[in-house]
C-alpha cells in the first residue's frame, strides 16, 4: 500500500473517532515515542525540574527558545506533536524533543524566566530522571 493511501485511510480513521484517538492517530509514532519516554516536550521538563509553576505564557516562550536553538544547531525543525492543553482542552501541535538534546538546556539558559533553572544540579536531575 502505498504512502499517501495509508496516511488517507488514517485520516478517514480519525474522523469517527473520539477527538482524542483522532490526535493521537495524527501525530503517529511520534506521539508513541513521546508516551513512551524517548521524546520528550518542553513542558515535560520543566516538570521534571520542579517548574511546573510557571506560566503558560512563560511555558510557551521557554519552548520557543528552544525551538531556536536546535534549528541554530540542526539547520531544520523538531518534530510536532499534538497535545492538549492542561488548561484549555484544546489540542496544538508542540515540539517533541529528546530528553538529551542541548537545546533544551541552551533554551534554559537563554530565557530570562528560566534561567535560574540552567544550574548543574537541575542538569543532573533532569538526567536521572529520563535515564
Amino acid at each position: 500500500m502505498n504512502v499517501s493511501r495509508h496516511i488517507a485511510r488514517t485520516h478517514q480513521a480519525a474522523r469517527i473517532v473520539t477527538q482524542a484517538l483522532a490526535y493521537r492517530c495524527r501525530s503517529g509514532l511520534i506521539a508513541a515515542a513521546v508516551e513512551a519516554g524517548r521524546l520528550i516536550r518542553t513542558g515535560d521538563l520543566l516538570d521534571r525540574l520542579g517548574a511546573s509553576d510557571l506560566k503558560d505564557g512563560h511555558k510557551s516562550w521557554y519552548g520557543r527558545a528552544v525551538k531556536k536553538a536546535f534549528v541554530a544547531a540542526n539547520g531544520s525543525e523538531p518534530v510536532r506533536v499534538w497535545a492538549q492543553h492542561r488548561t484549555t482542552g484544546r489540542y496544538l501541535h508542540v515540539h517533541a524533543y529528546n530528553p538529551f538534546d542541548m537545546a533544551l538546556y541552551i533554551g534554559l539558559a537563554t530565557y530570562k524566566q528560566t534561567k535560574h533553572l540552567a544550574r548543574p544540579a537541575f542538569f543532573q536531575a533532569a538526567y536521572a530522571e529520563a535515564a
